[in-house]
């Protein structure tokens, strides 16, 4: 078995840690004849696609690649709950996306509330951007500056009106690419939900509804005990 490999980043002037882990999954190719096998549906809290469930032995599979890349990158050595976990692909073509999927965004505002992403289609080079607002110069958004942020930013929506409906790429008028990571077959990323981020989605991203074909990953969300 070929052991992970787990690289430490710090991202942005916040120094926030970010961890690669490559050969996250011992069998990826067993995941995605899973998920052919199986049938997705519409996903929610604004996802621009599809979202299917994976098999009970995942996180049992993963845990000790996760486990040394929170310890190693994150310092932390205590437990984890996950909170939810599934597979997902983006599908939704950039003409229809809703204001919200345009625009870089947080998946929690908990310090204590980490997101993964596990890439698993062997032709995808896209990948996952994180970002600063420019106004406030927020990289991760708290309980405390959300709405301060949130104020700021529907501000600046309304003044300069919405960006064109597509996929944010690199920096734009409101937000600085501050790092990227790209995909890779069976690399996982894992990063503070509280950071400003987005998929990179291409336009010729293949957004196909197969998962053998489509940009097929894994996200998950844990609680750190």
């Amino acid at each position: 078995m070929i052991r992970p490999d787990i690289s430490a980043h710090h991202i942005g002037t916040q120094g926030q840690p970010l961890a690669i882990v490559d050969g996250f999954h011992p069998d990826p190719d067993a995941l995605r004849a899973h998920a052919a096998a199986h049938p997705f549906e519409a996903g929610r809290n604004h996802y621009p696609g599809l979202r299917g469930p994976l098999p009970p032995s995942y996180l049992a599979a993963i845990r000790p690649a996760l486990t040394a890349a929170l310890s190693g990158v994150f310092y932390h050595n205590a437990g984890f709950t996950l909170i939810d976990a599934s597979y997902a692909m983006v599908t939704t073509p950039a003409d229809r996306l809703t204001l919200a999927q345009r625009l870089p965004h947080v998946d929690a505002v908990d310090p204590g509330r980490i997101a993964l992403v596990h890439y698993l289609n062997p032709a995808c080079r896209d990948g996952t951007a994180f970002y600063r607002h420019r106004a406030t110069g927020a990289e991760t958004i708290d309980a405390m500056q959300a709405p301060d942020y949130y104020a700021r930013l529907n501000a600046e929506l309304a003044r300069d009106g919405p960006p064109e409906p597509s996929y944010i790429a690199g920096s734009t008028p409101l937000f600085e690419q501050i790092a990227q990571v790209e995909a890779q077959y069976n690399r996982a990323v894992i990063y503070r939900s509280a950071s400003l981020h987005s998929g990179v989605i291409p336009p010729d991203t293949m957004l196909s509804e197969d998962p053998l074909l489509g940009r097929l990953t894994i996200t998950a969300f844990l609680l750190l005990d």
